[in-house]
């Protein structure tokens, strides 16, 4: 990309509407995990988000970089000039009246329901075609040690799961069992999970997976465990907001 252009995109007024622990983007924006959909906008190069009474000091805390609305301030004053039900179209409607702004840039999948509504309300909204923040193509220094230290304790998970798998004996039928019980994927999961947490992470959706299961790609494992079937274990590690990608 020229260097024209890139300068000229970080000029651009964008809005997200999505939460941040399902959403790439806007975990890349905030840098905090809210598990219900929010407002974000970037106006003149500035963070702004519209949080609920919930999540607002949470929020102000954890989200310095941003500056921090109340949804319940422009949702009392749409009321106030008669909206009945204000919803996020309205809300950012007001909010960019009051930045004497009309056209905003969203990612390919911002909600064609709500993009609708906007344009029924005079905001021009223009889909942002490519990265929606090309910086993500590059680690900073921060992220790299963010990436690395997740990487860490998901080897951390796999030894402990590694260690219980060793410390196991063959029973009757190939069944694998742990401390005179049977070790199935829910337990030996459990046992990955924990040792994560202990480490300072979170893991999600960890497989453990043996047998016939461990050829669907997404089975995530369930039952007894057997010896000498083939296997497959794969863990994501949730750790601070700038992991998931």
């Amino acid at each position: 990309m020229f260097a024209g252009a890139e300068s000229s995109m970080k000029r651009d007024n964008l809005l997200m509407v999505a939460d941040s622990e399902h959403d790439a983007n806007m975990l890349y924006a905030v840098r905090m995990f809210v598990p219900d959909s929010f407002i974000y906008l970037r106006i003149n190069g500035k963070c702004h988000i519209v949080m609920s009474d919930l999540e607002i000091d949470r929020a102000r805390k954890q989200a310095r970089h941003c500056r921090v609305l109340s949804w319940t301030h422009y949702v009392n004053k749409l009321k106030r000039n008669r909206v009945k039900s204000p919803g996020f179209a309205a809300v950012i409607r007001e909010i960019l009246q009051e930045k004497r702004l009309r056209k905003v840039f969203v990612p390919g999948s911002f909600a064609h329901g709500l993009a609708r509504e906007l344009r029924r309300l005079r905001i021009k909204v223009k889909v942002r075609e490519g990265h929606f923040f090309p910086e993500r193509e590059l680690k900073t220094a921060d992220e790299v040690k963010k990436i690395s230290a997740a990487l860490m304790m998901a080897e951390v998970g796999l030894a402990e799961g590694i260690q219980a798998l060793k410390n196991s004996r063959i029973g009757k039928k190939g069944r694998l069992m742990y401390h005179n019980v049977p070790l199935t994927s829910e337990k030996l999961r459990a046992i990955i999970d924990i040792a994560i947490i202990q480490a300072g992470g979170l893991a999600a959706h960890t497989i453990v997976a043996g047998g016939k299961q461990a050829c669907d790609p997404h089975e995530q494992g369930h039952g007894v465990l057997r010896a000498r079937s083939i296997s497959r274990s794969f863990i994501t590690i949730w750790h601070l907001p700038l992991m998931r990608r």
